[in-house]
């Protein structure tokens, strides 16, 4: 355990000191907010409404899904994995610190927003904290693990950009955040549900602020923790400790798995 604090301590000051995560983790995500925030609502003022749970969705996705592979393929193209390996470091600390230090920060973020937003804009404060709280927790799960899935798979960091812009920009513009699911054609819905985003704010609007869901929000909160935790486990499967000589336990391509929850939840709750 002591090992694990001390690693999980270095890699929150990482986040803190490394120009590249602080702007990812902090800087980007609360001046997206401030921005979003002061101009969409006096476009539309009706956006008050999603404001809160759109803009910790869109924290949760900059700082996981465009801030946590990266790193990940440094240091195994650096051998600091092969370095943990011999000092018998198991595989799933190497994914899991770094997650819950992603964690931690988008918490400090997460209650940044959730006690500016109402004093800023008016915006609307949930009805239920707990399923807050919860829907929080389970969509950190869910795009942490495909984080550090696409960290895994990616053979090298040019490649993280183009994996991690693959999820991101669909769920800025069908994923729910700044256009609502009831406005999509049926094609870009069946769309959206294969997407974090839409069931994070699918989940938020029904379970934690008091509106009304587009489908069932308790089955939006089912996928992204079964999407989550299969990321993960895919994740601690496919992961090689350098890039030359180790192999994986299962092609590259099984990271596609990941995407099973989000089928089934739009075979079984979509509409």
């Amino acid at each position: 355990m002591t090992a694990f604090a001390t690693h999980f301590g270095y890699e929150f000051r990482t986040g803190i000191r490394n120009r590249g995560l602080l702007l990812l983790n902090y800087l980007f995500p609360l001046a997206f907010y401030l921005m979003l925030g002061f101009v969409m609502t006096a476009i539309n003022p009706l956006f008050r409404d999603a404001l809160l749970p759109a803009m910790v969705i869109f924290a949760i996705y900059t700082a996981a899904i465009l801030g946590l592979p990266d790193p990940l393929v440094q240091a195994r193209e650096a051998g600091i994995f092969r370095s943990y390996h011999i000092n018998g470091v198991p595989r799933a600390n190497l994914l899991l610190i770094p997650a819950l230090t992603t964690a931690l920060h988008l918490v400090i973020v997460a209650v940044i927003i959730a006690v500016t937003a109402p004093l800023l804009f008016d915006a609307p404060t949930p009805v239920n904290w707990l399923n807050f709280v919860l829907v929080f927790a389970a969509t950190l799960l869910a795009c942490a693990g495909l984080g550090v899935l696409i960290g895994v798979v990616s053979p090298n960091s040019r490649s993280t950009i183009l994996f991690s812009q693959l999820l991101f920009l669909p769920s800025m513009l069908i994923g729910g955040l700044m256009l609502p699911y009831s406005m999509l054609p049926p094609i870009a819905r069946m769309a959206a549900q294969l997407l974090p985003s839409t069931h994070a704010m699918n989940a938020f609007k029904g379970l934690a602020m008091g509106q009304t869901a587009d489908f069932s929000p308790w089955g939006s909160l089912l996928v992204l923790l079964s999407g989550g935790l299969l990321a993960f486990a895919l994740a601690t499967l496919l992961f090689r400790w350098d890039s030359h000589h180790s192999q994986r336990r299962l092609p590259a391509a099984a990271a596609l798995l990941a995407l099973a929850p989000y089928v089934i939840g739009l075979l079984v709750f979509g509409r």
